[in-house]
């Protein structure tokens, strides 16, 4: 994913199944490198599936908001 804008907007949508718990709730963010971040650093992992994410009219679901937060083009400090 090369072509992937780390800077862009991007809007979480989670899973309907946690879509109402604080955490998981439909959120907007300034950049999608701190969306990314909040998937998979805040959110419980099992929330992940079937949770989406919208960037530049694209939408990378679950093992694919990890493969952008593993990539070595992530502009933000993985926690540890």
């Amino acid at each position: 994913m090369t072509d992937f804008n780390y800077s862009a907007p991007a809007e979480l949508f989670p899973s309907r199944r946690f879509a109402k718990t604080q955490v998981t709730r439909y959120r907007r963010f300034a950049n999608a490198a701190v969306a990314i971040q909040h998937c998979i650093e805040e959110m419980p992992a099992k929330a992940l599936a079937g949770s989406y994410l919208e960037v530049d009219e694209r939408r990378f679901e679950g093992e694919a908001i990890r493969a952008l937060y593993n990539s070595p083009n992530y502009p933000l400090k993985a926690a540890a």
